[in-house]
């Protein structure tokens, strides 16, 4: 099956779409997990840190969390998979550090990064949104297998910036941001929630129905659905 659709700009969600959830459960995570004591005990000091230290204690209502205590409430967030954003930044601080090391060499499906390449040199514009932070996701497109994708993209997006995925709002805050007309937009992902919050804010959507992934027995609902990237053609408006 063959999609053809009309966007200038296509935005990209990665567990489950460009990517196997299972590395990021079965090999980030735990990556993360290990190091998070060392982080908070010898680098409480560092900007990003300190400011995910305070996130921490905000949203728990403990004014005076130590670096032990902390650890214990991240280590709760994970096994609950919570999207927690001074989680999210301190997962990425690991992991960005990580990548460069080449500890870590993030996954993409074989389909995603000829269908990224053939789409950026079309014209047509790239983003991410992810609840992964930021320096997450530049470091995982930097550290691509087979070279650094960062310069396919327009922007990136995570659930700080942009506001949390199942919200409408969140996505015309991208669209804003982009300076791209909602209707012109695209949006790729494997969870029918974030489809459902994406086109209520007018964005066209495509459900990634990748087997083996978590959301696969979820259905599409009533979106249009693509096993691959390589089934989809995104055509630019002409002007």
């Amino acid at each position: 099956m063959s999609l053809r659709i009309e966007a200038d700009a296509v935005v990209l969600d990665i567990e489950g779409t460009t990517s196997a959830t299972a590395f990021v459960v079965d090999v980030l995570y735990p990556y993360a997990r290990s190091r998070l004591a060392a982080l908070l005990t010898e680098r409480a000091g560092e900007p990003e840190v300190a400011r995910a230290m305070t996130g921490v204690r905000e949203l728990t209502g403990e004014p005076d969390a130590d670096a032990v205590r902390i650890e214990k409430v991240l280590h709760a967030w994970l096994d609950e998979d919570r999207k927690a954003a001074p989680l999210k930044t301190l997962q990425g601080v690991i992991w960005s550090e990580g990548f460069a090391r080449g500890d870590l060499v993030p996954h993409f499906y074989d389909d995603v990064v000829p269908a990224l390449r053939a789409w950026h040199a079309a014209g047509v514009r790239l983003y991410v949104y992810s609840s992964g932070s930021v320096a997450a996701q530049r470091a995982w497109f930097s550290s691509a297998p087979g070279g650094d994708l960062l310069p396919l993209l327009s922007g990136l997006y995570d659930t700080q910036n942009a506001g949390p995925k199942l919200e409408p709002e969140s996505y015309r805050r991208i669209a804003s941001a982009a300076g791209v007309p909602a209707d012109r937009l695209l949006f790729l992902s494997d969870r029918p929630g974030e489809l459902d919050a994406a086109r209520e804010a007018g964005w066209r959507t495509v459900a990634v129905r990748r087997p083996g992934e978590p959301y696969h027995g979820h259905g599409a609902g009533d979106h249009t659905e693509a096993v691959t990237f390589g089934q989809i053609t995104v055509a630019r408006r002409l002007t």
